[in-house]
């Protein structure tokens, strides 16, 4: 199994943020990468740089004028409010009505939703190599691997459309998801990680040729919060081809199993070519963002019962956080889906 990753995504690297009204420590630090790159020369992965393939890929997925935005929006920040303030939006247009203003205080509103996506000096580059990283896998897959793994790093499944959200910029399973339709007629992406993969579902839901499906907890009650819900199927061509499955908060290790063989039973329905995994092990009982107990057994179950879809597979980093167990988790779930595909 191929795995990919570049240095230059560890070059984001946010202080704080704020959480339920408190400034709080970030919890999506470069050392989770690190983390997850150290186990994975440890079980004797070999790690190659992802390629350039520009802009046009997530161009395809993302609203051209907000990838645009991206790289000054911190530069000209700090221009304004300077070096010592946090680089997030303290103004927003509510319901998305209006137009784009030229401010940079304003624009920070109008592209991002939350003050989790700080913005440092080294995000841009962070973000772009991550998306790289994970073109490079769907390039991989198109080839003709039957696996590939994408470290992505900062990860991808929150960011929306045109704004980022929950710690993402670029959306980077959804941009595998579409990369991959240029060889497979229909594709299918599951989000594992415990959070609702929001943006991909924005992304997708009009997507007749892509199936979306996401293991979470009830979003009424849970972050990311408004989307995610049961009764949100899909739209237009796509009516039908998203699937939220809510978990318990607080659900067993055996719950999740059991809700993801409704994932994996509904992909085989869908009749996919290929597969996207969104990876998260913030599942893990010890995770700092935890919801749900699954163990590192568990992880390797998982990649066991996805690995039986006997597709081409992209995986995709996701979240996970800097909990004991994480090194552990990600073993259990990348050496057992290596030994399943080989």
């Amino acid at each position: 199994m191929k795995v990919f990753f570049d240095e230059r995504q560890l070059r984001h690297a946010p202080t704080h943020y704020f959480r339920r009204g408190a400034a709080m420590p970030h919890q999506e630090q470069p050392q989770r990468a690190e983390i997850l790159r150290d186990m994975l020369i440890g079980e004797g992965f070999e790690i190659s740089k992802p390629q350039d393939h520009g802009l046009a890929p997530i161009k395809a997925v993302h609203n051209p004028d907000y990838v645009d935005f991206l790289p000054t929006a911190h530069s000209r920040f700090v221009a304004s409010a300077g070096t010592e303030a946090l680089a997030i939006p303290t103004m927003h247009p509510g319901v998305r009505r209006g137009k784009e203003p030229k401010d940079i205080h304003g624009q920070l509103g109008w592209w991002m939703t939350d003050t989790s996506t700080p913005l440092t000096e080294g995000t841009w580059e962070a973000a772009y190599w991550s998306a790289q990283t994970a073109i490079e896998t769907a390039e991989a897959i198109l080839a003709g691997d039957r696996a590939a793994y994408a470290l992505c790093r900062p990860p991808g499944h929150h960011a929306m459309r045109d704004c980022s959200n929950g710690f993402c910029f670029f959306n980077n399973a959804s941009i595998v998801a579409h990369h991959l339709t240029r060889k497979f007629k229909k594709v299918a992406l599951i989000d594992v990680d415990v959070h609702t993969g929001n943006g991909s579902l924005d992304i997708l839901y009009e997507r007749g040729d892509i199936f979306f499906c996401s293991l979470h907890p009830d979003p009424a009650t849970y972050p990311t919060f408004y989307l995610g819900h049961a009764d949100e199927t899909g739209e237009g061509e796509g009516e039908g081809t998203s699937l939220n499955l809510l978990l318990e908060q607080g659900a067993s290790q055996d719950d999740v199993l059991a809700v993801l063989d409704k994932g994996i039973e509904a992909i085989r329905d869908f009749g996919a070519e290929a597969l996207v995994i969104s990876l998260g092990f913030d599942m893990a009982v010890d995770d700092p963002l935890a919801a749900v107990a699954v163990y590192p057994e568990g992880f390797a179950e998982m990649a066991r019962r996805l690995a039986g879809l006997n597709i081409p597979t992209a995986l995709v980093q996701e979240g996970g956080y800097l909990g004991p167990s994480l090194a552990d988790n990600a073993k259990s779930f990348l050496t057992t889906f290596r030994k399943a595909t080989q």
